[in-house]
């Protein structure tokens, strides 16, 4: 009997790992071995795992090198690759940005070209030719933000906070786009049911986590008579879940938004309501 041919999954190297990796952990596919591995072991033996630098991973999983990888939205843009977008996680956002040293001037017309460092050399000449600014385009290799202004006049450049560019005396000349953590798929390897279950699944599962960051379950006994007020107040997804108890008084569940305890627990409090416990859901699956 053939083996099943195994799902092979591109994960990023760099600052989008860690994350990642809990996210995929809390959502069931737990990556293990990774420590000295660029080849780490995961629990669900459907599937292989290899870690790439997120540069890379938009072209692999386009040829269909990997059926799915993670990789940032930025490197999606500048490759110009065709991949499926299956999933924007949100995680490890940052900006794309143009920038300079405080009260540069753009150009005029004439003089020079501009010189650009940049690691993203598609999104720099794009972004140039649209303002129409002569320039030269040197490629940078990491610590881009030193270049200015002895050795570039401008920078295209990642920044989360803007806390770098800032200790380097750069200001933001232009956002050039948004970037988070995406969940890719090749067309060709969704075409495979088995593929695009596991994706699906995973997309569920991811999205399931993330919802649950946001909200908390709140367990509470209600006497009888505020029982219709308190489920009024209770701002549950669809209807709190409500126990008779022996004594005739009940028990209260609700999935409720984490920023509105603060205002629920004293106004439920009021209401007679007691032994309230709080404590946080691992997935919220609609």
């Amino acid at each position: 009997m053939t083996a099943a041919k195994p799902i092979t999954l591109a994960l990023p190297k760099g600052r989008m790992f860690s994350s990642l990796i809990a996210l995929l952990g809390q959502a069931g596919l737990v990556v293990k071995e990774y420590e000295r591995s660029y080849r780490p072991k995961a629990n669900d033996p459907r599937v292989e795992l290899k870690i790439l630098k997120p540069q890379n991973i938009p072209a692999l999983v386009e040829l269909g090198r990997h059926d799915l990888g993670f990789t940032g939205h930025d490197w999606i843009a500048e490759s110009g690759c065709r991949v499926e977008l299956l999933d924007d996680l949100g995680l490890e956002p940052v900006d794309i940005v143009a920038a300079a040293t405080e009260g540069w001037v753009p150009p005029q017309g004439g003089g020079a070209p501009l010189v650009v460092a940049s690691e993203y050399e598609n999104l720099s000449r794009r972004f140039l030719e649209q303002k129409g600014w002569p320039y030269r385009f040197v490629r940078s290799y990491g610590a881009t933000e030193v270049f200015p202004p002895e050795d570039a006049d401008l920078i295209v450049d990642n920044s989360a906070t803007g806390q770098t560019l800032r200790e380097n005396g750069l200001v933001v000349v232009e956002r050039l786009l948004s970037s988070s953590t995406r969940f890719i798929g090749s067309d060709s390897s969704l075409c495979r049911p088995d593929v695009r279950q596991f994706a699906d699944d995973l997309v569920l599962l991811m999205g399931g986590v993330r919802a649950a960051e946001s909200r908390v379950m709140l367990e509470l006994n209600v006497a009888n008579g505020n029982l219709d007020e308190v489920i009024r107040l209770l701002p549950a997804m669809k209807s709190p879940t409500v126990s008779q108890l022996a004594d005739g008084s009940h028990v209260l569940k609700a999935a409720v938004p984490l920023s509105e305890v603060p205002r629920l627990v004293p106004r439920l409090k009021q209401l007679g309501a007691s032994d309230i416990l709080e404590y946080p859901i691992r997935k919220v699956i609609p």
